[in-house]
């Protein structure tokens, strides 16, 4: 399975706030937001990703897109991870029932964890852009995100 193309309404799902609310659908309606589905908090790829898009959040932002971050971790593991690179970026946790919204966006890997992949999606709900890396190791750099919010 290959991560939903633009065009395709974005699926109805469920991830996991720091604080335990649930973050769904309704909450991307009306803004632009982009998922970062990255597969491991704490590993090194990881780590030097959201480091990256934290230095040039404000380009993003400039643009009127929202990121989040979104990975089968769990939300207790998540926090430390945010708290520790410390960034802004919040994180979403799909890990119960593990990577449910990431199957349902087409971005969880063979293995079990959630694969690199950016999901762009519209205040309509519809994706508008995205792109999934070939194997989990292959950053997406900043560039490929300002390029999907090109096509809001």
């Amino acid at each position: 399975m290959s991560v939903l193309a633009a065009g395709t309404p974005a699926p109805e799902f469920t991830l996991l706030k720091a604080d335990g609310e649930k973050f769904t659908r309704e909450d991307v309606l009306g803004k632009t937001t982009v998922l970062v589905f990255y597969p491991f908090a704490f590993s090194g790829g990881c780590t030097e990703q959201l480091t990256t898009y934290e230095g040039v959040l404000a380009d993003f932002t400039e643009r009127g897109a929202t990121l989040y971050a979104v990975s089968t971790d769990a939300r207790f593991s998540q926090t430390a991870f945010r708290e520790q690179l410390a960034s802004s970026i919040e994180q979403l946790s799909d890990f119960e029932p593990k990577g449910a919204a990431a199957s349902a966006f087409g971005a969880l890997h063979a293995a079990g964890m959630t694969n690199r992949a950016l999901v762009v999606i519209g205040p309509d709900g519809v994706v508008k852009w995205s792109w999934e890396a070939p194997t989990p190791g292959q950053l997406p750099g900043p560039e490929l995100v300002l390029e999907g919010l090109a096509a809001v």
